[in-house]
């Protein structure tokens, strides 16, 4: 699954803990800067469900 985040850069770190407790992160992108908002940042994020043994 592929996943976009949005938001500045704390929100995006604080939004990556929460995934990582729940999902095994396979890739991240960089952080894009979004051009019609200043400070504001996307990241581009696949996912798989974590298997717990």
């Amino acid at each position: 699954m592929r996943i976009r985040l949005e938001g500045n850069r704390a929100e995006i770190t604080l939004g990556m803990i929460h995934l990582r407790e729940v999902f095994t992160v396979t890739a991240m992108s960089r952080a894009y800067p979004d051009r019609s908002r200043p400070h504001t940042y996307r990241v581009y994020v696949r996912i798989i469900p974590r298997k717990d043994t």
